[in-house]
């Protein structure tokens, strides 16, 4: 899982560069290039480098969840929280595709980023070496959704202000679905927090297997 974040991570990185070098003098005079990453514009269809990458990555939502799958057949203890985001990431990403929308590249950019550092760190650990002084995963899924949030702010403030973004009926249900996320992920979080009080390293334990 993390090798195969790892090489859609680099995809999505290198793919937007080399889009932006050929159709910048398209929208130079409207657009930056990190306005593009946030706010395709208006009649983006999904073809080319970006959307094979976002493509990829909607098929690697697939081995996720065979992983959620494998880990109920090993009667794993598996939170709602959990089964949730695995679907609704699916979800998202299909809806990426379906409709061009904006803000996808940064998304799976943080997205993989996130599971490549998540994934090398349980192999890690589950070879014997040593695990890191604080809860990583539950550090990680934080971050990952502060960016999620400070994004679609962006993307929200460029469809006003530049004229529109492409896909923003997508974005919208994408900014529901990722509200619920948050919502459920804070929950979760002060739950852990009120069970496990002052014992830090049972609940970094809960969060390294129920995390992403």
């Amino acid at each position: 899982m993390s090798v195969v974040s790892a090489v859609i991570f680099a995809g999505i990185l290198l793919s937007p560069a080399a889009e932006i070098k050929e159709t910048r003098w398209f929208w130079r005079r409207s657009k930056t290039p990190f306005q593009w990453l946030l706010c395709f514009p208006l009649g983006t269809r999904p073809s080319g480098r970006v959307f094979f990458w976002s493509y990829i990555f909607y098929l690697s939502r697939f081995v996720h969840m065979f992983r959620t799958i494998f880990s109920i057949f090993r009667t794993r203890k598996l939170t709602f929280f959990h089964l949730f985001n695995n679907s609704i990431l699916t979800i998202m990403s299909l809806l990426w595709l379906e409709f061009s929308q904006s803000f996808q590249v940064l998304a799976i950019l943080f997205t993989t980023l996130v599971y490549a550092a998540v994934y090398g760190y349980r192999f890690w650990t589950a070879i014997g070496l040593r695990s890191a002084c604080f809860p990583l995963v539950l550090n990680c899924q934080i971050l990952l959704l502060g960016c999620n949030v400070v994004c679609h702010i962006g993307v929200l403030m460029l469809h006003f202000m530049k004229g529109g973004c492409n896909g923003i009926g997508a974005w919208v249900l994408n900014s529901v679905l990722n509200g619920v996320i948050l919502l459920l992920f804070l929950k979760f979080y002060v739950q852990n927090r009120r069970i496990n009080g002052k014992q830090t390293p049972v609940m970094g334990k809960i969060h390294e297997d129920k995390g992403l």
